[in-house]
């Protein structure tokens, strides 16, 4: 993330996409059109919360995107604790759900839930076509 902060100082809006998932090209510019330049922390995605038993202090109850599509703004980029702290294994959404969580703030967060209509994970199958987005069985 101190790469993004960085290195695309010109860009405002990020995406996050599985390497088996597809997305429709048309509801990624409403997104971008929608929020562009919006007043506050955007964070798109299939929102979910962290749950551990065996660890519950880490990242335990945080707000976090799944992980096969997310997009969100400079804003969000700008407040993301890059010093966070967790002990247990956690994915990288999960830790990324902290690190707005710790930096942002829940309450400064714009949450939108993604559209799984135009968005596609593991497979998609469309009229008469039907493709496996992971083709190469590692997942």
């Amino acid at each position: 993330m101190p790469e993004i902060r960085c290195r695309f100082e010109d860009k405002e809006l990020f995406i996050k996409l599985d390497d088996d998932a597809l997305v429709d090209i048309d509801y990624v510019i409403g997104l971008i059109k929608k929020y562009q330049e919006y007043h506050k922390p955007v964070y798109i995605s299939d929102h979910q919360r962290a749950g551990s038993r065996k660890y519950p202090d880490a990242l335990n109850g945080v707000r976090y995107g799944n992980g096969k599509f997310y997009m969100f703004n400079r804003k969000l980029v700008q407040c993301l604790d890059l010093d966070i702290k967790y002990r247990g294994s956690r994915n990288e959404d999960s830790v990324f759900g902290g690190m707005v969580s710790n930096g942002c703030g829940e309450n400064n967060v714009e949450y939108v839930q993604e559209d799984d209509r135009w968005i596609w994970h593991k497979e998609y199958t469309n009229k008469n076509k039907h493709i496996d987005l992971s083709f190469i069985k590692n997942h």
